[in-house]
């Protein structure tokens, strides 16, 4: 095992994006029949509360901007707080839930802002209920919504706004504002997690809430149900097939959890990241769940490898640690599932065999073509997931995919050194190099080649695109190193007499393509 291999290996968690509830033959005629009475009379409830929340938002939210600038203050908020707390209380409880509280909630000076999670459903919503209505952030375009955007209004969000390039930066801004108000606006509620997983771990919390370094009051939600009917994930039951299938059970348990005031250390105020961290792992001892490296774009990855025809789990790869450890962003890593959908497309089960990875190279399984598939296939099953691939051509871009290298594989290509490669040189050299005295190479020329033969432009474009070929393209290289270092001393001191006139002088300070990863 290389070096800190073992750390790019998938947790032992279940996908924590994905949820299945199956349904019982017994289970469904419960449903029916008790929806035949519980759905029509909850949804009426929930209709008619909605409906006295809208009127009280809209009076309480009258003559003011829709971004507020300053809080709500007077009789607005002293009537309007309790009597809405009062009804988001009802609403639950006519859609079924009975609730348990435990703990004691900051105050505002205690805690400026809450962290709730697990986050796994839109009925989480009963954290903000059970905590007094703090404010929440929330998309801009929430609040354009018919009924529920004057009630959002209410509660003094913090707006995000997709279009605003500066919008990451001015929410930021808002949540310490408020966060270093001194009690003038309401707490904050963050969901860190910022996206729906099923509770079978925490997921990477996002540094939003953690920025203002002030002390916070982590909120912990559990539905200790037999039937679970809430989890809404990104595979999975949707929100009305959700709402009515909890509608329809005579009640539905949710425990909600304040732990103790979480104060950041000295370091932990310079460093958000790492206070998210250390609150992350006291909320999952305290759930006795593990925490892993998914995030966000985990979710976007997955749906992505749904959409390519692969399985979702592909694209799950622990965003944040591959990320961190390999200096990938987004869109390179999304360019990579592309490149591996091209290959594993007609795989079982969405793996690359060696014999895969050899038809994509359209090159012949070789001792050198075993060597780069190994390069890949961390765990060594014989295989490479989506991972393995995405971890093991950042190993071979950094340092084997530099132009230098490639400038030095041109070299070896171009025999007469007239600048240009022909089809009959690049097979000779990849005849050497992999060990093959009759490989057909036209192929893969016709890959490179815009014509008969392939300038440097051409090659190095090639390169660049296609890191894997970067350790084929260079075994020749390797293979005169190993020959000249192999011979008496007194011959190395000669120079080496290749054709290509490439010296392997300055190999021996190299990195090697089995560096640490």
């Amino acid at each position: 095992m290389v070096p800190r291999q073992a750390s790019f290996f998938p947790p032992p968690v279940l996908n924590p994006f994905v949820q299945q509830t199956r349904l019982g033959v017994a289970r469904r005629i419960q449903i029916f029949f008790l929806g035949i009475i519980l759905l029509p009379i909850r949804a009426l409830l929930v209709a008619i509360i909605l409906l006295l929340s809208w009127s009280l938002a809209a009076i309480s939210t009258a003559c003011c901007p829709e971004k507020l600038t300053h809080p709500i203050t007077g009789w607005k908020r002293k009537i309007t707080y309790p009597v809405l707390k009062f009804l988001g209380h009802a609403m639950f409880f006519s859609m079924g839930f009975v609730v348990t509280v435990k703990g004691k909630i900051a105050t505002p000076l205690e805690a400026p802002i809450f962290v709730v999670a697990p986050h796994s459903t839109f009925f989480d919503g009963i954290a903000c209920v059970a905590a007094g209505l703090p404010s929440i952030v929330s998309r801009n375009e929430n609040v354009q919504v018919p009924l529920f955007g004057r009630i959002l209004r209410a509660l003094q969000p913090v707006l995000v706004s997709r279009v605003d390039p500066d919008s990451r930066k001015n929410t930021i801004n808002e949540i310490i504002r408020r966060a270093t108000s001194g009690g003038e606006w309401p707490q904050i509620l963050v969901f860190p997690e910022g996206t729906c997983t099923n509770r079978s771990c925490l997921i990477t919390f996002k540094p939003g809430a953690f920025i203002p370094g002030v002390p916070v009051q982590p909120i912990l939600l559990r539905y200790p149900n037999k039937l679970d009917t809430v989890t809404w994930t990104w595979q999975g039951y949707t929100f009305i097939q959700l709402c009515v299938l909890t509608w329809c059970q005579p009640f539905t348990r949710v425990e909600v959890e304040f732990m103790p005031v979480q104060v950041p250390s000295d370091e932990e105020r310079r460093d958000p990241v790492l206070f998210a961290s250390t609150i992350r792992n006291v909320m999952a001892e305290a759930l006795k769940i593990p925490v892993t490296d998914h995030t966000y774009e985990d979710c976007r990855l997955m749906i992505s490898a749904g959409q390519l025809t692969l399985p979702m789990e592909a694209g799950l790869v622990e965003f944040t640690k591959i990320s961190r450890k390999l200096k990938l962003d987004w869109d390179g890593i999304r360019k990579h599932l592309d490149e591996y959908a091209a290959i594993a497309s007609s795989s079982k089960g969405g793996k690359i065999g060696i014999e895969e990875f050899a038809e994509y190279l359209k090159l012949p399984v070789s001792d050198v073509l075993r060597q780069l598939f190994a390069l890949f296939d961390r765990n060594h099953d014989g295989s490479i997931d989506f991972r393995e691939y995405v971890i093991g051509l950042a190993v071979l871009c950094n340092p084997a995919n530099t132009e230098e290298i490639i400038q030095v594989a041109f070299k070896l290509f171009d025999v007469d050194e007239d600048g240009f490669i022909t089809e009959e040189e690049f097979s000779t050299i990849l005849q050497a190099s992999l060990g093959v005295p009759d490989l057909d190479v036209s192929g893969l020329f016709k890959e490179i080649a815009q014509g008969d033969s392939v300038s440097y432009e051409e090659f190095k474009s090639f390169a660049l695109k296609h890191p894997e070929y970067a350790k084929i393209f260079t075994t020749y290289l390797d293979l005169q190193t190993c020959h000249v270092f192999s011979l008496p001393k007194e011959v190395q001191a000669t120079p080496s007499v290749v054709s290509n006139k490439v010296s392997p002088e300055s190999h021996e300070d190299s990195t090697s393509d089995k560096k640490d990863d």
